[in-house]
């Protein structure tokens, strides 16, 4: 397997090569807690169906869940696979389709912001409750939050700059379009 073999190539044009060891990373990540979330639910239920269950299950079950959902919108933040419009923005052209493209990239820019303030904030509220029956915080869990905003962020960013520079066409769908980014600067 090739160190980048899960990074897309899609859209290479709004990426900066930089940061795909992220993306690797995050899309592991992502296997990792599916395939924990799902062994470990499959153990719960042999373990209840032997008369034993596993106490810290459900626990580990959540764990897994939650930094699963949060490094897979970071993960389909960067690959540009959630849901932006895209029909929309590909039908246009020009100046139009970069206002559009920037438009939709400040809105998620502008969640992001959210993720990261109020998660930082439930993080720290985390402290004060624990988990049963480990007694870990509920920080421990809240943590995913914050990081998932600011790599939302990153990535978003990342776009916003290379679609400005480059436009946010393929460049083989539409040639034109790539020196409409760079006229605008």
């Amino acid at each position: 397997m090739r160190f980048n073999s899960l990074v897309t190539q899609d859209q290479r044009h709004l990426k900066w090569r930089v940061l795909d060891p992220l993306e690797q990373l995050l899309m592991v990540l992502c296997g990792i807690c599916i395939s924990g979330f799902s062994i470990v639910v499959l153990l719960d239920v042999i373990t209840r169906a032997i008369g034993t269950p596993w106490l810290l299950a459900q626990e580990v079950t959540m764990t897994f869940f939650i930094y699963g959902i949060f490094s897979g919108v970071a993960a389909a933040t960067r690959r540009n696979d959630h849901l932006y419009l895209a029909v929309l923005a590909e039908s246009m052209t020009g100046y139009k389709r970069l206002a559009f493209e920037m438009f939709n990239r400040l809105v998620v820019l502008a969640v992001a912001g959210g993720l990261v303030w109020y998660g930082y904030l439930n993080f720290l509220d985390g402290f004060k409750s624990l988990r049963m029956p480990s007694m870990t915080p509920l920080a421990s869990l809240y943590i995913a939050v914050p990081i998932c905003g600011a790599l939302v962020a990153l990535f978003t960013i990342e776009q916003m700059v290379n679609g400005w520079r480059h436009g946010f066409a393929e460049p083989k769908d539409a040639p034109h379009h790539q020196s409409m980014g760079s006229e605008v600067l």
